[in-house]
């Protein structure tokens, strides 16, 4: 892009040369040579960082305060001018653009969906939980030329964000994974949480395709407030995309057999949990829309990872298997999860867990989950908050005593936890 051209974007008056620029960043501190640097005012203000976003070879940055030199564009509002930046950006691409939603597994199924689709096409896909009004523009405005398809996961805390950012993303296939108490407080209850994530299908043309999932009669609800084709997936009813034959290896990865109109296929996945195979067979789902061969990303879903504390399986110094799934929690994520640690192989089995945040009722959804624990004969360690029933400890590696080869610990909480330094110490050589 030139800056001239993001000035007639975002309705802006460019003030300085007019250079060339490539990509965007609203962190000074990840900004790369070439790209235009956007500053948001949020709790700091971000226009005080643009001197150092120059510094790190800024082309240009978009401001609503007096210009400090460089190649500046001027505009009423940063995070709008953005938005609209990237939606004139969407404009530019005629390529599949894939949106993904859903309270439960929507990074690990925008990551397995990059990786489905990667088997044949050039993709752009968000970094890590790229999903709000400053990622997902972002992620847009890093397609490159040659880009031949686009997958953005869609993040949301209330009614009308999703919709917005359809607005910018223009999506021609839309994934629901799952409705679930995640949420809940901002919109009114689970059904709040379903309206919410149906603005996705909502926003999908005829030509398009929604993606849903077949096990969650919210998300199977969906179909009928959609004009484009549906397609669902899953295990437990019939659906285009059947998942059958699923068994567990000794560290509770899935192998599957999948049905779908474009053929059968054995998969295997190298990451943990059951519930991956309901996010994999999303993957097959979308690639059999856009492609018609799933045979490539069957293939390429055989190595494919997920990002960083999602089911991340590692194991300690002491011998111990570290399950870090530290970066968010609900009532049914954390369900997931203690279902894959009660699959693997080992002696004992403990959940550090901290609090899940944003719920309507905190109190039963803390409850669940110990019952869930209880249930698969898990101790739970709690951290934070005395929800679980449970006296929170201030050192839970202290509290979970020697480990060693043969055990398995969950870390895992809503991102306010902040349990990943949890899980870094019991994989450190100060832990044995």
């Amino acid at each position: 892009m030139l800056a001239s051209q993001i000035a007639a974007a975002t309705g802006g008056r460019l003030v300085g040369p007019d250079v060339t620029v490539d990509g965007a960043s609203f962190d000074s501190r990840t900004t790369r040579s070439g790209q235009l640097f956007v500053p948001i005012v949020a709790a700091r203000d971000g226009h005080g960082f643009v001197p150092a976003a120059l510094e790190a070879g800024a082309a240009a940055y978009l401001t609503s305060r007096e210009p400090v030199g460089g190649s500046a564009v001027v505009v009423n509002d940063t995070a709008d001018a953005l938005m609209e930046l990237a939606a004139w950006a969407r404009r530019q691409l005629d390529v599949p653009v894939v949106g993904v939603t859903g309270s439960v597994g929507k990074t690990s199924t925008k990551d397995l969906i990059a990786s489905a689709l990667g088997a044949t096409r050039r993709v752009t896909a968000n970094e890590r939980s790229f999903n709000n009004e400053q990622g997902l523009p972002v992620t847009v405005l890093a397609a490159s030329d040659d880009t031949e398809a686009v997958v953005l996961e869609m993040g949301m805390r209330g009614f009308g964000e999703i919709a917005r950012l359809c607005r910018v993303a223009a999506p021609t296939v839309g994934v629901v994974t799952a409705v679930a108490a995640s949420h809940t407080e901002r919109v009114g209850g689970i059904e709040g949480v379903a309206r919410a994530k149906r603005e996705l299908v909502e926003a999908l043309p005829p030509s398009g395709h929604a993606v849903l999932n077949g096990d969650d009669p919210r998300v199977a609800a969906m179909a009928a407030h959609t004009s484009a084709t549906v397609v669902t997936y899953g295990r437990d009813v019939e659906g285009e995309v059947r998942v059958s034959r699923l068994v567990l290896d000794e560290l509770a990865r899935p192998t599957f057999r999948v049905d779908t109109p474009w053929g059968s296929a054995r998969v295997r996945l190298r990451v943990s949990g059951a519930h991956m195979a309901a996010n994999a067979a999303a993957a097959i789902a979308v690639v059999g829309v856009v492609e018609g061969d799933i045979a490539p990303a069957v293939d390429a879903l055989a190595s494919a990872t997920v990002s960083g504390m999602r089911m991340e399986v590692r194991t300690a110094p002491s011998g111990a298997l570290v399950v870090n799934d530290a970066y968010n929690a609900n009532p049914d994520s954390m369900r997931a999860a203690l279902d894959a640690v009660a699959g693997m192989q080992a002696r004992r089995r403990f959940a550090v867990l901290g609090p899940m945040a944003e719920l309507d009722d905190p109190g039963a959804g803390h409850a669940r989950v110990r019952r869930d624990a209880d249930e698969r004969g898990i101790a739970i360690v709690a951290v934070g908050t005395d929800l679980y029933g449970i006296e929170p400890s201030d050192d839970p590696v202290a509290a979970l005593g020697p480990l060693a080869a043969g055990d398995v610990v969950l870390v895992k909480a809503s991102r306010v936890g902040g349990l990943e330094s949890v899980a870094a110490t019991l994989l450190s050589d100060d832990v044995r």
